[in-house]
């Protein structure tokens, strides 16, 4: 199984060694994925420590449980999402850790197994559910979205352009016949979006509607304040939480809460005086670290990660 779930871990290095300061800890990989960063944590920790993989893509699971066997560190493998992870912890009685991560995005597996749904650039069925067991699919939103509603997550979520003339393309070309496959979206979006913008460069012009519709099918943006927020109540002090971003829109949540919670005010500009209180409960470490260009000559998907690290006070 471990061979055929393929996936690249980006920052390895950078991120275990941040995140990682007590051998004996316990630590939350809340993306487990391939178990490329979660088989690093667990070859530092020792026979004390404890390692909990989270992830809802039962490909996933099944590798990094095979990956993680014969590691000295106690592992705990769960299925579920981390937008549940105040219950996790819980069930798992871990309400006090010494590290998180959070590695977000979709995973070269995802991308690669064509069947998935996911790439653009592979015919298969519209599908881009991270959890393979959930009813809501990219068919859903392709077919069942409004017009408006289809408008907004492309301008939103993919930050597209041609959102509205790509959305009336899909409302008009379903008329006919349901939207079945990645390779019919994609020949839609190539006619709405004009052809001298196709020819620029600037990448695949599908490339911005599925980072939306993918988006939208996981809920992806909209769990993750809430998931940062509960991940630092958690940390003991000096424990540190570390994120890797993919895209400007959740680097710009990681961002913001990250600051809002290393601040020591955060009154609005216009206020003459501090009036907030507000007390930091995090000392940011690292603050958008990129990949190193012999990383990029390796793996070009880690052109747009940015990794985050931040400690807890006490």
């Amino acid at each position: 199984m471990s061979e055929k779930f393929h996936h690249v871990s980006v920052m390895p290095e950078e991120t275990v060694n941040g995140l990682v300061t007590n051998l004996s800890g316990t630590y939350v990989d809340c993306t487990l994925g391939g178990a490329g960063h979660s088989r690093m944590i667990a070859d530092k920790l020792n026979e004390d420590g404890r390692l909990i993989g989270i992830d809802q893509d039962t490909s996933a699971i099944a590798a990094a449980t095979e990956r993680l066997t014969g590691v000295k560190c106690r592992v705990n493998i769960v299925k579920a999402n981390f937008s549940n992870l105040e219950t996790i912890l819980k069930e798992q009685d871990a309400e006090e850790i010494d590290g998180i991560l959070f590695d977000l995005g979709v995973s070269s597996h995802q991308l690669d197994t064509a069947e998935r749904g996911f790439s653009y650039m592979q015919d298969a069925p519209l599908d881009m559910r991270m959890n393979q067991q959930a009813e809501f699919s990219a068919y859903d939103i392709i077919n069942k979205y409004d017009l408006d509603e289809l408008c907004r997550i492309f301008k939103e979520y993919g930050e597209e352009r041609w959102y509205k003339r790509i959305a009336q393309f899909i409302v008009e070309a379903r008329k006919t016949a349901p939207i079945k496959t990645t390779g019919e979206l994609v020949d839609i979006i190539k006619k709405a979006v004009p052809a001298a913008v196709r020819n620029a460069k600037g990448g695949h012009p599908a490339k911005r509607i599925f980072q939306a519709v993918r988006i939208e099918v996981n809920n992806e943006l909209g769990i993750l304040e809430e998931a940062f927020r509960t991940a630092v109540k958690h940390l003991k002090p000096g424990g540190r939480i570390a994120i890797i971003t993919f895209h400007s829109l959740e680097d710009r949540i990681a961002k913001n809460v990250l600051k809002e919670m290393s601040s020591r005010c955060i009154c609005p500009p216009s206020l003459p005086v501090c009036v907030c209180n507000h007390k930091p409960e995090i000392k940011l470490l690292v603050k958008a670290a990129v990949a190193s260009d012999n990383e990029l000559e390796q793996n070009s998907r880690a052109k747009s990660a940015k990794l985050r690290i931040a400690e807890k006070l006490d």
